[in-house]
């Protein structure tokens, strides 16, 4: 995490000296990027650090407004789920995955050095399995069920900077879920862009 901190302050110097040019303009209409994604998963009697990638697409409304869906896949976790019952408590492990998809305003600064905030919504779907039958009580992590999908709301922001038509974006911000309850979730990315 250090490492990755000094890597964006740097970055960070090398893009922010770089003056506004036509070219900007020229490659402001919207941007495609990658990204590698971290959710720290907070469920009932038990965490998961969630780590995948995805993919966005983004079109400006205007100079300062950029409509942006995204797609995240996270890898499957394996995650310790403590159970209580009756006054008698167990722990069973199960394997969880989700997949994500956002849409939504990002509202942004101008330059190389952008600044951004947003907020997006849509969905989570969730595949836990375990070591028990299909529709068993292994089959679930505290209030997440296998194929479960639930609604989600995501404000965030972050940076970006930006060399001619490529550049590094980082944001960081809350995933709310809501499942049977409504559960935050810190979720942060890190990844290449493209504008055109």
């Amino acid at each position: 995490m250090k490492l990755l901190a000094l890597f964006l302050l740097l970055t960070a110097g090398a893009f922010a000296q770089i003056p506004g040019t036509e070219e900007e303009n020229t490659h402001n209409h919207g941007n495609l990027g990658a990204y590698f994604d971290y959710t720290r998963l907070s469920t009932k009697g038990s965490t998961a650090n969630m780590l995948g990638f995805g993919g966005r697409i983004g079109f400006n409304v205007q100079r300062h407004i950029v409509l942006e869906a995204e797609v995240t896949y996270d890898f499957k976790r394996s995650v310790t789920n403590t159970i209580t019952a009756g006054g008698i408590t167990s722990s069973s492990t199960a394997n969880v995955k989700s997949l994500t998809g956002l849409f939504g305003p990002k509202i942004q600064t101008t330059g190389n050095t952008r600044f951004f905030g947003l907020v997006k919504g849509g969905f989570v779907n969730f595949g836990v399995s375990g070591p028990g039958p299909a529709g068993s009580v292994n089959n679930q992590l505290g209030n997440l069920v296998n194929g479960g999908t639930s609604a989600v709301v995501y404000p965030g922001g972050g940076v970006e900077f930006q060399w001619g038509k490529f550049g590094l974006r980082a944001e960081a911000g809350d995933e709310i879920m809501f499942l049977s309850t409504m559960q935050n979730n810190f979720r942060a990315t890190v990844g290449y862009n493209f504008r055109f």
